[in-house]
């Protein structure tokens, strides 16, 4: 065999291959035009849309403890970064100089009231003398009428009269004596219950600055280390007074927040169509969530909204308050935060992987008649994991969710049903502001007045009573005994 026949002997089995290829190709079905898709109903569900913010937390109550009076600081009676009470000792500083100033303001006192008493015995002395006067003048008034008588009857001789007139000008000048020692005396009593006024006002003070030596806790709360070491001197008094130290109250704390102007019209619109009260006349309810938590596990109420909006910020302050009894909220951390901004209402719900959009509006694909339909929609925020639809959708419709690469308006489908999951966020779907019996209370604690230990009983400073009330203070501990 020559080499040609061979050839064409080996090329026949593969021209026949190729042709049943070709034929096989040739009998493949034609192509499915209809677009593969997913579709499910929107979700209708009655919602509150909860805005977001991140707020900061704060202490309702922030005390600076400063020493009111100056001394050297004796004793320290708190652990550093502990609750303290209100009204706990917190420092001593030395009060024997304070002591010695009560001493001598009670001393001054019993020295007015002894001046009282010398004043209202010239007073009785001065009234005796007057009346003595009195006594004389008039008879030596009679004395002279008398003796002009006689001395019209040539009984007596002019010598004997002036004698009679000389001593009624006599008990005329006695008699203005006595008046100017009774005088004297009124003056010296007024005098020494002035004194005795001015030493009250002295033992008030002493007694002030006194109490002032021992400084208590005003509120309950967490407080700082001790900015001053026992035995150094502080300053107190004025303006730049010695800080001692801080406290903080824990229970409840505040949250502030920040919202921009766009908000804040929304929600007086919606104050206005009564859809929604205002948070400044209401305790709208307010949930809170830490960095490590899910959902917002934590519930308070609206304290504060402020009058005005921040210049440099174009925003306006909003406070609100919550409980703290495990005490896991600090101030100073950041948390997040969900207020109501709207009022419940059933929305229609999509989840955000459904929707389109081009360069100026958003969109949905449907499916009508087993075609496929654009739909623009309006949208909202993001509730328990969908989005809310606001318009465009009424809830009735077969919405694409998966497929919408290649869905194109108009194209022919092939859909399968699916469904669409809400995740609840913990959030309620309905809310009421909280009743005054819920109300958290952000007043401060009243700061009590001066705790006064250590002063000595006024009586004790009388000779022969017993110091059985008087307090002393020892000045190693800064303790009473």
């Amino acid at each position: 065999m020559n080499k040609p026949q061979f050839a064409s002997t080996l090329l026949l089995p593969v021209i026949t291959l190729l042709s049943l290829g070709c034929q096989k190709a040739n009998e493949r079905p034609p192509k499915d035009p209809r677009v593969p898709v997913t579709v499910a109903q929107p979700v209708i569900r009655k919602i509150v849309e909860w805005d977001a913010y991140i707020g900061r937390l704060e202490p309702v109550n922030f005390v600076e403890i400063r020493a009111r009076v100056s001394g050297y600081l004796q004793s320290i009676h708190f652990d550093e970064g502990q609750i303290v009470n209100k009204g706990d000792l917190l420092f001593v500083i030395d009060p024997r100089p304070f002591e010695a100033e009560l001493l001598g303001a009670i001393a001054a006192q019993r020295q007015a009231e002894s001046q009282l008493l010398q004043a209202e015995a010239q007073l009785e002395e001065a009234t005796a003398q007057e009346a003595q006067s009195d006594a004389q003048l008039e008879l030596a008034g009679a004395m002279v009428r008398r003796a002009r008588k006689l001395k019209d009857q040539n009984a007596i001789s002019q010598e004997e009269l002036d004698q009679t007139e000389s001593n009624l000008l006599q008990a005329e000048a006695n008699a203005g004596v006595s008046r100017a020692g009774l005088s004297a005396g009124r003056a010296a009593i007024a005098s020494a219950k002035a004194a005795i006024e001015s030493a009250k006002a002295g033992i008030e003070t002493a007694e002030l600055n006194l109490s002032y030596s021992r400084i208590y806790a005003p509120i309950t709360g967490r407080i700082s280390r001790e900015n001053v070491n026992r035995g150094n001197l502080v300053s107190g008094g004025t303006a730049t007074s010695t800080l001692l130290t801080t406290i903080a109250s824990v229970q409840p704390i505040y949250c502030t927040f920040d919202t921009n102007e766009q908000e804040v019209l929304k929600y007086i619109r919606l104050a206005m169509s009564g859809r929604r009260e205002s948070s400044r006349v209401a305790k709208n309810p307010v949930f809170l969530g830490l960095v490590d938590e899910g959902g917002f596990p934590r519930k308070g109420h609206m304290d504060f909204v402020d009058n005005r909006f921040d210049a440099n910020t174009a925003s306006m302050r909003a406070r609100c308050v919550f409980p703290n009894k495990d005490e896991v909220l600090l101030p100073g951390m950041f948390a997040r935060i969900r207020l109501p901004g709207s009022s419940a209402y059933e929305a229609v719900l999509i989840p955000d992987s459904a929707v389109g959009t081009d360069q100026s509006t958003q969109f949905v694909y449907i499916v009508e008649d087993e075609t496929i339909v654009l739909r623009p929609v309006q949208l909202g925020p993001i509730v328990d994991g969908l989005r809310v639809v606001r318009e465009g959708l009424d809830g009735s419709e077969s919405l694409i969710i998966e497929g919408l690469l290649q869905a194109r308006p108009g194209s022919p489908t092939m859909a399968t049903q699916g469904v669409i999951e809400a995740v609840e966020d913990g959030l309620p779907n309905s809310y009421e502001p909280l009743p005054e019996s819920e109300w958290l209370s952000s007043e401060p604690d009243s700061i009590p007045a001066p705790y006064i230990k250590g002063i000595p009983d006024i009586d004790a400073l009388t000779p022969g009573v017993e110091q059985a009330n008087v307090e002393t203070l020892d000045t190693d501990k800064g303790v009473p005994q």
